[in-house]
């Protein structure tokens, strides 16, 4: 890169950037991670005590990859009301050699479409080769972004999905919709009974799936729990379930997985890091009977991974911007 602080905005990301791009560099990020090539640092989240918010830090190294920064943002739930987005974020980019300032990056849209390939990527490895049915269990902001995901690794044929506010669900099924997928709204229940696929993206804090509602040959991507005290599904069903994530060490803190181990339903060593699949030196799925889970609790690493592609691609285009720092 020539002299000069980079700076790539919202948009340009989003033109740059594509679902393929994002999987593509969060599959690799994964592996590096499996291979101790890559290493995420403590992360730091914290409730401000204003404006009900969550705001935090999560920065890390990739070796493999020469990528090194930090993604600071966080959760503002009254953001929507004022027609933005309830998460909010900026990645900033390091040169690894020097320590100085390479790239300031936009991490809205990169955190959505990042968080939707993990989930796509734990699909892409684990779910069954013949699942036909998705179900979505949210239907935020996030939600788009990981059934447009999801549909690009199997051969879905029909979306079923709930929320806990039903009113958001007509702008998920206008997704499934362009896709050619059909579309319904279920209960809880009735979306484990039909899916082959579950993908959660909530902010819950209780479980909203229980062990005896999903179906055996299942897989799993619980998305939304990022933080001590949230929770998506039963502890029981981890217990049944092969378990993977994107970092274990974070997975059983602030992961899905938290509530497992704390329970004793769960051990550390049950779980297997992602990157073990996608590496070759784990099996993933061992059969069309078994139940797989993937914690997604969303490392500093993939934001550095799609952020570093966003910088890359935005200057090889010409349309990125440099000032003098």
């Amino acid at each position: 890169m020539s002299k000069g602080l980079l700076i790539v905005g919202e948009d340009m990301c989003a033109e740059v950037v594509s679902s393929a791009d994002a999987f593509t560099a969060v599959e690799a990020v994964f592996g590096a991670m499996a291979k101790g090539d890559a290493y995420n640092f403590p992360v730091i989240r914290e409730a401000i005590g204003y404006a009900d918010a969550l705001y935090g830090f999560k920065s890390g190294f990739d070796k493999a990859g020469k990528t090194l920064g930090v993604k600071s943002g966080g959760y503002w739930p009254g953001n929507m009301d004022k027609g933005l987005t309830n998460h909010q974020s900026t990645i900033f980019l390091f040169d690894p050699d020097t320590g100085m300032l390479e790239a300031l990056v936009g991490g809205n849209y990169l955190t959505a479409v990042r968080t939707a390939a993990s989930s796509s990527v734990s699909i892409a490895h684990l779910a069954r080769k013949d699942a036909k049915v998705l179900g979505m269990v949210g239907a935020g902001h996030q939600s788009t972004f990981q059934l447009r995901a999801a549909a690009e690794q199997r051969s879905f044929e029909k979306v079923v999905a709930w929320n806990p506010h039903p009113d958001m669900l007509p702008r998920l099924g206008a997704v499934a919709e362009e896709l050619g997928l059909e579309f319904e709204a279920v209960t809880q229940e009735e979306l484990g009974a039909q899916a082959d696929v579950i993908i959660t993206i909530t902010s819950a804090f209780e479980p909203l799936l229980m062990k005896d509602w999903i179906k055996p040959g299942t897989h799993i991507a619980c998305m939304g729990t990022d933080t001590k005290g949230k929770q998506e599904v039963d502890p029981e069903l981890l217990a049944s379930a092969t378990v993977f994530a994107d970092e274990i060490a974070q997975s059983i803190t602030i992961g899905e997985a938290q509530h497992a181990v704390a329970s004793g339903h769960l051990s550390e060593s049950d779980i297997t890091p992602i990157g073990a699949v996608i590496n070759g030196t784990h099996a993933g799925r061992s059969s069309d009977q078994e139940i797989t889970l993937f914690d997604g609790t969303g490392v500093g690493l993939q934001d550095l991974a799609v952020a570093s592609v966003a910088a890359r691609e935005a200057e090889s285009r010409g349309k990125a911007t440099r000032i003098a720092l």
